[in-house]
């Protein structure tokens, strides 16, 4: 049981894998010199899915937040 909960910290994890491949999108849009409300969405993209990686993580570490939104 222990080994699984340390899976969610897994870099293999698929949706940490997700909010990686998210971040790398945003940073290839900065690199290629795009800019403007393409370059903000992938930002707010990535940004939402670490969020949602860490909300997991402490949701199942036992550290809940009172209310989901």
């Amino acid at each position: 049981m222990k080994k699984e909960i340390f899976a969610i910290l897994d870099p293999g994890n698929p949706l940490m894998t997700q909010a990686i491949d998210a971040l790398k999108r945003y940073h290839e849009a900065q690199a290629a010199g795009l800019f403007g409300v393409e370059v903000e969405r992938l930002r707010l993209e990535a940004e939402g899915m670490f969020q949602a990686v860490s909300e997991f993580q402490f949701r199942m570490l036992g550290h809940r937040h009172d209310t989901l939104h």
